[in-house]
């Protein structure tokens, strides 16, 4: 059956995956020099934050049910580290948008934006890092792949 968790799963490496690029991108931008790195950082960014709203959107909805316990403790700290991470994200592709409509050099805002990227890339491997927590040592979202269970209960023989 197909859930939220699955959809959550699919959808959530995209984010991750775009904002480290973005911040790699636009570091490598400012030490060569080199503007075609930091207008990809900038669309890139873009997608990120676009990505960091549906994994946010289709992780509060994984998250549903889930509680009790160290799970849940490990559930909270999950969601308040993807509830930073989505608004750094949001604000560095903010900065940027106005950077790029001002057309203006107005360095106090790109100091801002790479640091609003900087710390939604930390914050993100942080998030990344409390999610693999919750799949592999909660195992939250993780379905037993044997079979028949009910079958297995009374030692009926399943194929």
């Amino acid at each position: 059956m197909f859930t939220a968790t699955h959809l959550h799963a699919m959808i959530v490496h995209f984010p991750v995956a775009l904002v480290l690029v973005a911040f790699v991108s636009e570091l490598i931008g400012y030490i060569l020099n080199k503007p075609f790195y930091l207008k990809a950082s900038f669309y890139i960014l873009i997608l990120a934050g676009l990505g960091a709203i549906a994994a946010y959107i289709t992780g509060d909805a994984a998250g549903d049910g889930m509680d009790g316990g160290s799970l849940q403790r490990a559930l909270e700290a999950h969601e308040k580290s993807a509830t930073l991470t989505l608004w750094l994200t949001i604000a560095a592709a903010g900065a940027k948008i106005i950077l790029y409509f001002v057309k203006n050099e107005m360095r106090w805002l790109k100091i801002l934006a790479f640091a609003l990227l900087f710390a939604a890339a930390g914050s993100v491997a942080r998030t990344g890092y409390l999610g693999g927590q919750l799949v592999f040592k909660h195992a939250a979202g993780v379905e037993l792949g044997i079979g028949n269970f009910d079958a297995l209960q009374s030692n009926e023989h399943v194929d």
